[in-house]
């Protein structure tokens, strides 16, 4: 009997150190339990009755109550009965990260769905506020806008006195930077009027402009055959040329801007002498004061900009009032030239 007794306390400790928790497993382990327990209560019942048989059946029923406190402590530590898996720590630790991973993109994937939601929400009025109003209302309202710039904006001359000396090509080049040039004057919040002058009807380079340049009679400038020193008080006239000594400060409204129409860089100073033979103030974009030369492969740097850049140069400004940011938006990278550093364009600002 006792030999019974111990087979059962082995197995009773198989139970938790396998940790085994399914209900098939549980059941068997009870039965045994209930076995030890009946064993118990016979031998209770034998001594009670004042059978005490031999010192062999008190021991057994002392090795019995053992079992029985062992069996209920291993049952209370035991994991519970009902679990289907059991897990350790590591498994539950890395279940929990992965439910917040989980979580994290269910958190993401909501906000981007409200960013889209309200993205698309903004380009709907944004589509319905441009369909309100139909291409010929919005050309219409370019035309006004430009027509006020006639009699308040400042004025920009392009003096076309040396396509003469031009060949075709260059002539189609100069073309398209006019055609860029009007472009960007319509959508400039403060447009300048602008003059196309000794500008023949005739010529090459008229031909030239309508062959390049669609709806180019219809453009909203002043073209005459005239010399810009014919139209405009000479003290009015400053003269844009790279070759110039003095840095431009501002732009006035009251002054006209004449800009060299000119793509050949190979000669040198034409404007400029052009402009000291007949008295006119000169200036220059003011390169050297806001920017610095850049180390390039090929060692270039030049100051000559197309005139549709030196336009978007008086165009930023006269938004901005901030030259580093003119002269950013219109001297391109390949011109050699990157603005200073933040410190020293302040002191500049400050002297100007």
């Amino acid at each position: 009997m006792i030999k019974s007794h111990l087979l059962a306390y082995f197995l009773l400790r198989c139970r938790k150190f396998t940790g085994i928790s399914k209900m098939e497993s549980a059941e068997g382990f009870n039965n045994i339990e209930k076995l030890i327990t009946l064993d118990k209560t016979d031998l209770q019942n034998g001594f009670t009755d004042g059978n005490y048989k031999t010192e062999e059946e008190q021991s057994s029923l002392d090795f019995l109550s053992l079992l029985e406190i062992d069996s209920d402590n291993d049952s209370s530590n035991s994991l519970p009965q009902e679990s289907d898996k059991w897990c350790s720590r590591n498994v539950l630790r890395k279940q929990r990260h992965w439910e917040k991973i989980i979580a994290a993109k269910k958190c993401k994937r909501k906000q981007e769905k409200e960013r889209r939601k309200a993205k698309n929400a903004e380009n709907v009025e944004q589509g319905a506020a441009e369909q309100k109003h139909s291409k010929k209302f919005l050309k219409a309202l370019t035309k006004e806008h430009l027509l006020e710039a006639k009699n308040s904006g400042p004025r920009l001359c392009i003096d076309l006195s040396m396509t003469q000396h031009m060949t075709k090509k260059e002539l189609s080049r100069l073309s398209a930077q006019i055609r860029r040039l009007y472009g960007s004057n319509k959508k400039a919040a403060k447009p300048f009027w602008l003059y196309l002058t000794s500008f023949a009807g005739n010529s090459l380079f008229y031909d030239e402009c309508v062959r390049m340049n669609d709806g180019f009679v219809n453009y909203l400038v002043d073209t005459t055959e005239n010399s810009f020193l014919d139209i405009f008080p000479l003290e009015t006239v400053v003269y844009l040329t790279p070759d110039s000594d003095n840095a431009l400060e501002d732009v006035n409204p009251e002054k006209v801007y004449v800009l060299g129409g000119l793509v050949d860089e190979s000669i040198q100073k034409l404007t400029y002498h052009k402009a000291r033979e007949h008295g006119l103030q000169t200036a220059r974009l003011p390169i050297q004061e806001y920017m610095v030369k850049n180390v390039n492969v090929k060692n270039f740097h030049s100051e000559i900009l197309a005139i549709n850049q030196v336009f978007d140069v008086l165009s930023t400004y006269c938004r901005t009032q901030s030259w580093p940011e003119a002269l950013q938006a219109g001297v391109s990278p390949g011109k050699g030239y990157i603005l200073r550093n933040k410190t020293t364009l302040e002191e500049k600002e400050d002297l100007f």
